[in-house]
């Protein structure tokens, strides 16, 4: 009996330590998490029955703001000025869904939360009040990407190279937030089920395509061959590289052609202008699996960038073991095809790379927060995310940007005073190739860039290139942002814009 007693205590020994660690876990280690949750159902009581703080975009428009109901059983309602046009940065608050994208992320400030104390009366009876998040977009960038992309699904994103500040990023489809604010249960289920679950576009609504979704960079991924070969095998940069219209593959009896069977080769500032296939593919097959995968992961390939959004998907590129014996495959992802795929912020940071020097600055969309006061209580402070280039690296592709847009497959698309570096990208798709994703790259202006770029539309007609497709598209956004950075109006400031 005292032995089934003695192993009885310690049964209840255990269970009470597990209770405690449990309890301790909660309480202490996982409270700060739990507590910030958007799913802990206090955030969600608080932050409708108390003002949200507003979200307000670099020029002072008011993106986001919580207004006295008129109807339903909570006194405020969450409203989206902008509507569709920023929906899927800032997101919504929803009664029964919760918070997504900066609602989310910036839940912490935007929720009603205890102030600090301004008097003695404040101490013995606490205030609360929301802070306001203060972006770096600029709407009028927003809405020169929604007129250029014209109602076509794709995305675009605009960075300052210097800083990493988002200046514009918009994606299509989008969706209109407020019937998620709506205070009947029966139009925000219905909203919600249309915004998940339709894939009219082909992706749904509610995702963000220029983080979430990702898509094979065809030939702007050339600019990372080019910066193997300047950062690991400069040798290869002088090489010339046979004249020719059609290769053959090692190892198989696979062969690659340029864009319309067009013959090229010499050395790479022979080749980058006019995106020679043929030569690129070459040029993977002597760096090799190791030095170009390492190169890839070097500019964010294979990671998340840390963007201050939910849900961004990282980039791929092959590992170096996946070409030990798929030579073919090393050429095809020399020149951004077979399994290489990027999102259109990805190959932003590509630009933003060698027009910052060689570094990647971490993306971001929080320029400040402040207090009801005015205050600050966090600012953003810019810093290094990768550095995959040298600065004297970054400065000898430069010029070979510069060439694709002043004779290149970019010819044409950007005003002579805009001084933009580029590389279009058209990616077959799809198990006959009958369609295309169409890319375009681009920094501004080439000697002091303040503007990268990136913009890609999927799923385009096989005659469709980088160049007609993306082109007009790069041309409104690098026009608008360099006149928006000149003080001068974003809209209207390219003759083939969308007024």
């Amino acid at each position: 009996m005292s032995r089934r007693l003695g192993v009885f205590a310690i049964l209840i020994l255990v269970l009470f330590a597990a209770v405690a660690t449990q309890s301790a876990n909660i309480q202490y280690f996982r409270a700060p998490a739990l507590d910030a949750s958007v799913q802990n159902p206090r955030n969600l009581q608080t932050g409708n029955e108390y003002p949200r703080g507003e979200i307000v975009a670099a020029d002072g428009t008011v993106l986001a703001k919580s207004v006295p109901a008129t109807s339903g059983y909570y006194p405020f309602t969450r409203v989206y000025p902008l509507g569709s046009l920023t929906s899927g940065l800032v997101g919504f608050a929803s009664p029964s869904y919760g918070t997504w994208a900066l609602e989310a992320e910036y839940n912490q400030y935007l929720i009603a939360h205890a102030q600090p104390p301004q008097s003695f009366v404040q101490v013995l009876s606490p205030t609360s009040a929301a802070d306001t998040v203060t972006l770096t977009l600029q709407p009028s960038l927003e809405r020169v990407a929604a007129r250029a992309l014209a109602g076509h699904q794709g995305a675009a994103v605009v960075l300052d190279p210097r800083s990493g500040a988002v200046l514009a990023m918009y994606s299509n489809p989008t969706y209109d937030p407020a019937p998620l604010e709506s205070s009947s249960f029966t139009v925000e289920e219905k909203a919600w089920k249309t915004d998940v679950t339709n894939n009219s576009f082909g992706f749904p609504p509610l995702g963000n395509l220029a983080i979430q979704q990702t898509f094979p960079p065809g030939s702007t991924f050339k600019i990372v061959t080019t910066s193997a070969v300047v950062a690991k095998k400069p040798s290869l940069f002088s090489k010339s590289y046979p004249v020719a219209a059609t290769i053959h593959l090692p190892d198989s009896n696979k062969t690659l052609s340029n864009y319309a069977f067009e013959s090229c080769g010499g050395d790479i500032t022979q080749m980058l202008p006019p995106s020679c296939d043929q030569g690129y593919a070459l040029i993977g097959l002597d760096l090799g699996g190791k030095i170009l995968s390492e190169t890839a992961n070097s500019f964010g390939f294979n990671s998340v960038p840390p963007i201050d959004l939910p849900g961004a998907q990282a980039s791929s590129f092959p590992s170096a073991g996946s070409f030990l014996y798929n030579k073919p495959g090393l050429a095809y992802s020399a020149i951004g095809q077979q399994n290489v795929r990027a999102s259109a912020l990805q190959m932003a940071l590509v630009a933003a790379a060698v027009a910052d020097g060689g570094t990647i600055m971490t993306p971001h969309l929080l320029n400040y927060v402040s207090g009801p006061d005015g205050s600050t209580v966090t600012r953003f402070r810019d810093k290094p995310w990768k550095t995959p280039l040298t600065t004297s690296q970054a400065a000898r592709i430069v010029p070979l940007m510069q060439d694709v847009a002043r004779y290149g497959t970019a010819a044409g698309v950007f005003p002579s005073w805009a001084d933009a570096g580029a590389k279009t990208g058209t990616s077959q798709v799809g198990n006959a190739a009958q369609s295309t994703d169409d890319w375009m790259i681009a920094f501004a202006p080439a000697t002091n860039p303040t503007i990268a770029v990136a913009t890609v539309i999927p799923d385009q007609v096989t005659s469709a290139t980088g160049a007609s497709v993306a082109g007009p598209v790069m041309r409104c956004l690098v026009e608008g942002a360099l006149s928006l950075q000149a003080g001068r109006p974003a809209s209207g400031t390219a003759t083939t814009c969308p007024s």
